[in-house]
């Protein structure tokens, strides 16, 4: 091996090491499995290249009856057969853009979402080599393609959009847009793709954002599960009252 290309692995196992010790201060672990909800995952892929961490993200086949042509995680609903979270996001990972489980090197999972759906929506993070190169399943996936993390905290096409929680209640949504120009096209990133991302870099930058965020910077896993303890707590109100 050359020596420009030690120093290149060299940089690459520094920057993996100093992500996974921020990452794993922030594992939630199966905290959450147990609430009432459908079960989801997603798979948020990171990869080092150019010297940077990136994050693959895809683009749901247009053939889909929902959110077709939106950019996604890698990602589902729990089957039978999943053992937990993590399970359910290699599963989907395999299906959707042919990465084998063993190519993943899962690190965590972050604190939940929920989806539109109510589904109970679980991040695990794991870091895939650069080499890695994607099959996308037609019937599912269009496009994929990657972006640098930084750039969910440092964006340079950045917008809120507004939206309605479960409970009624109007907020403000992340909302990016990213110019691929390997790809030769822009990539609109929202909802709860970028609601995953913002935290994700927030957890391993530990850098204030260009732009406002709903957590105490200081005190982010705690804002953060309180800030999800809130929405699960007015979607189970919700439900209760259609009962």
């Amino acid at each position: 091996m050359a020596a420009a290309e030690r120093e290149d692995e060299a940089e690459r196992r520094s920057i993996r090491e100093a992500a996974r010790a921020r990452l794993r201060e922030h594992d939630v672990g199966g905290r959450f499995s147990g609430l009432p909800l459908p079960k989801a995952s997603v798979l948020l892929p990171l990869v080092v290249r150019g010297g940077a961490l990136c994050l693959l993200l895809t683009v749901r086949s247009m053939q889909l009856r929902r959110s077709p042509g939106q950019v996604c995680f890698p990602g589902g609903k729990s089957e039978a057969e999943d053992k937990d979270e993590i399970d359910t996001a290699l599963r989907e990972a395999k299906e959707e853009i042919g990465l084998q489980p063993e190519e993943v090197e899962v690190i965590c999972r972050l604190v939940p979402g929920i989806d539109k759906m109510n589904h109970l929506v679980t991040p695990v993070v794991g870091f895939i080599e650069d080499t890695f190169q994607a099959t996308p399943n037609p019937d599912e996936v269009s496009d994929v393609f990657v972006v640098p993390l930084e750039y969910f905290i440092k964006p340079l096409n950045y917008m809120t959009l507004p939206y309605k929680t479960s409970s009624g209640h109007l907020s403000q949504m992340h909302c990016f847009t990213y110019d691929d120009h390997a790809h030769k096209m822009s990539f609109k990133i929202w909802g709860l793709t970028a609601h995953f991302a913002v935290f994700l870099a927030l957890v391993i930058f530990g850098r204030k954002p260009t732009f406002e965020v709903d957590y105490d910077l200081d005190n982010l896993i705690s804002s953060a599960v309180q800030n999800f303890m809130n929405l699960y707590a007015s979607v189970h109100e919700r439900k209760k009252s259609n009962l």
